[in-house]
């Protein structure tokens, strides 16, 4: 039977190259882009189709920082298919990056330039916000969201005789102390991004806990520093000319750290290698790091995250409080 990928944040950067190179490898599969914008997730899928004409690819409208969006998408996923094999949870969004300019240029030429580069470590804050749900965007976007969409399609990924894997995209900007327990959506701090993906990493650990006997696994990536819509962002008044003077800098780098795969094909390498992995062989407690050689060569680069299970089960259980609480509010506006 044809395999059936689910890929949330489809329409550009690291998941549509992901897509692509899914369809490279097999069209014999049921491939399902969820996107927040559909008029951008229509033209990804016309470019998908373009050099892949007889693929399944099909189109789903959803926004991770929306309940009621996450719970109709799933609803949509549920009577679409009766099993998923592949979960990618890669939609997600760092808003407001405050940039510390001065930080930088005198990162370029300190012993801390890797680290700089790597994890944006001393340059990079944000400003969070608040959505209609009363969450803070940035967990809401790129935690909750998929922790919701999981929940509720349980029944299609915990089928009887086969395994489903879920595959997250994290970053090597999860840092242990940007995260809290007692603010798990971090609304005191200023590093929600980091916050997020920390918490992606805590939870990826509790899926396995509490879903490895029911054929669901759980793995974590990291694509490395690719240069996004995301990575622009981060430096909004910058003319464009800039990075381009950047980009020899970023190859010199990349000599010294592969972490440096600067586009999103490259980014993509530990995605597409966990889809040939048997989910079973797989280390729950590592980081699957997309790699790049000074050569240009792509390989994997496991790595044991910084991450603990009695952590992890107090956040899923912080979780499953947090989602009975909104799903007892939505009924309450439904009435």
């Amino acid at each position: 039977m044809n395999k059936v990928v689910l890929v949330t944040g489809a329409n550009s950067g690291i998941g549509l190259a992901l897509c692509e190179r899914l369809l490279q490898d097999t069209e014999s599969l049921q491939l399902c882009l969820a996107c927040r914008n559909m008029q951008r997730a229509q033209a990804a899928r016309s470019a998908l189709l373009t050099s892949h004409p007889s693929a399944q690819v099909a189109l789903l409208q959803m926004e991770t920082s929306s309940i009621s969006s996450v719970l109709a998408a799933a609803q949509e996923v549920k009577l679409r298919y009766n099993r998923l094999d592949y979960l990618y949870l890669n939609a997600g969004i760092m808003p407001n990056p405050q940039f510390d300019v001065n930080a930088f240029f005198k990162g370029l030429f300190s012993s801390g330039i890797i680290t700089m580069f790597t994890t944006g470590q001393g340059i990079l804050t944000q400003k969070d916000c608040v959505t209609a749900d009363s969450l803070q965007e940035v967990f809401a976007t790129n935690l909750f969201g998929h922790f919701l969409l999981i929940r509720e399609l349980e029944p299609v990924l915990c089928d009887a005789g086969h395994t489903s894997q879920l595959i997250w995209t994290s970053s090597s900007n999860a840092h242990r102390l940007a995260f809290n327990l007692e603010d798990m959506q971090h609304q005191r701090g200023t590093q929600p991004y980091s916050s997020s993906k920390y918490a992606s990493d805590l939870l990826s650990l509790a899926f396995n806990t509490h879903h490895n006997k029911q054929g669901l696994y759980s793995s974590v990536i990291c694509p490395g520093f690719v240069m996004t819509n995301m990575t622009y962002g981060i430096l909004p008044s910058f003319p464009a000319f800039l990075w381009t003077l950047l980009m020899p800098v970023f190859w010199l780098i990349r000599m010294f750290c592969n972490n440096f795969t600067l586009n999103p094909y490259n980014g993509s390498e530990a995605l597409f290698w966990l889809f040939k992995q048997k989910p079973e062989s797989l280390d729950p407690q590592a980081k699957y790091h997309s790699s790049t050689s000074g050569l240009g060569n792509n390989y994997i680069q496991p790595r044991k995250m910084d991450i603990d299970l009695e952590t992890s089960e107090a956040l899923y259980e912080q979780l499953l409080q947090l989602e009975s609480e909104v799903r007892k509010k939505l009924k309450g506006k439904q009435k």
